[in-house]
């Protein structure tokens, strides 16, 4: 008898995320330090809770338009038009987070066997939207100091190529584009005529520098962020969309029958949030970098991040990638391993968005482990 429910190819070539196994066992753990989540530590403010009680209080809880409540995209769309200069021709759609834009302008803009290039290492959901469009991930290596450099991206670039993925500041690696690695993005976008998708949730995390977006140089570029890291909320699942109208206006409709649009009564809220004052929380993560990188580099070789909340240090010299989370997990650490976002193992994902006693227990525990391997 034929099996009734016959898996697809496309679930088929989908690896389960080896964050999120992370995440399970660290719920299955009596007191775990977790460094392996992406989630900021603090809290949604008062008063953006308030300002969504009050939303679903006043029954603002049926459907929004698809691309999202006017005011809402208004207010971003002024915030890139200070940023980028004019953006007359561009709009801004709300998304279900940064991962539903993804899937919105992979959806939109690749076809079956179709190319898209992405960093190596890279944000674990890249390589799978692409396969779930049926698409293919070719990577651009990165390493070793998570520096982009259009010059090795234009030696991957295909008739196939569609796209190109860049992400600043990084996750997993928290570097962040320079002025010069953007403009020389935005100069190949142009010359090769292949778009930019610049993945910024984490532009408020940075620290010494300031943002740079490959769209202040380019128009062939589209823009995703949301209110995920930076208001504390990542299970609100609010992001949005800077992209050509002509583009927007297909992709509404794509979301229309997918996502259908973004929680209603947390648009509003996150229209409340938008203009917090940042400053203090990027400080705090600053010292947080300052403390774990200053607390590991002794024993393990670590790009000092520039921005984000994520630190990619190598392997101690000779450690197995098996035995070195084996031994985390013996005392109650949990780290990702770099193979769950990269092509190589030579490294592992910390995550520095924790209170500073989990983090100072977390370098003990790593600089043990370093010793005994």
């Amino acid at each position: 008898m034929p099996e009734p429910f016959r898996l697809s190819q496309r679930v088929l070539d989908i690896r389960p995320s080896g964050i999120r196994k992370f995440f399970e066992l660290g719920l299955s753990m009596t007191d775990p330090i977790d460094l392996s989540i992406g989630q900021a530590h603090f809290d949604v403010s008062d008063e953006v809770k308030a300002a969504a009680i009050t939303a679903i209080n006043e029954g603002r809880n049926r459907y929004t338009v698809t691309q999202g409540i006017p005011p809402l995209r208004e207010a971003l769309l002024a915030r890139y038009a200070k940023r980028f200069g004019d953006v007359s021709d561009y709009d801004v759609m709300v998304t279900s987070g940064v991962s539903g834009g993804l899937m919105l302008s992979f959806m939109a803009l690749l076809n079956p066997g179709d190319e898209i290039l992405v960093p190596d290492p890279y944000f674990v959901m890249y390589k799978h939207l692409a396969t779930m469009v049926g698409a293919k991930a070719v990577t651009y290596d990165i390493y070793p100091e998570f520096r982009v450099d259009a010059a090795k991206i234009r030696s991957k670039i295909t008739e196939r190529t569609r796209l190109i993925v860049v992400n600043s500041p990084s996750n997993p690696t928290g570097v962040a584009l320079t002025e010069a690695e953007a403009r020389a993005l935005a100069k190949l976008a142009d010359e090769t005529g292949v778009p930019l998708i610049s993945d910024e949730i984490y532009e408020d995390f940075i620290f010494e520098q300031r943002h740079y977006s490959p769209r202040e140089f380019t128009q062939n570029c589209i823009v995703l962020s949301g209110a995920s890291k930076s208001l504390g909320m990542p299970g609100w699942r609010i992001g949005w969309m800077l992209a050509p109208k002509s583009l927007s206006e297909r992709m509404y409709t794509v979301q229309q029958f997918s996502f259908v649009c973004a929680p209603a009564p947390l648009q509003w809220a996150v229209l409340k949030g938008l203009d917090q004052d940042f400053s203090a929380h990027r400080q705090e993560y600053q010292a947080k970098r300052d403390m774990v990188y200053e607390g590991v580099r002794e024993h393990y070789r670590t790009v000092k991040p520039e921005g984000a909340f994520y630190m990619f240090p190598y392997l101690p010299q000779g450690a197995d990638s098996a035995r070195f989370m084996e031994a985390c997990i013996k005392q109650q650490l949990l780290v990702v391993p770099g193979s769950a976002c990269s092509d190589k193992g030579t490294n592992f994902r910390l995550c520095f968005a924790a209170t500073d006693e989990k983090l100072k227990r977390g370098v003990d525990i790593l600089n043990t482990v370093a010793k005994s391997l």
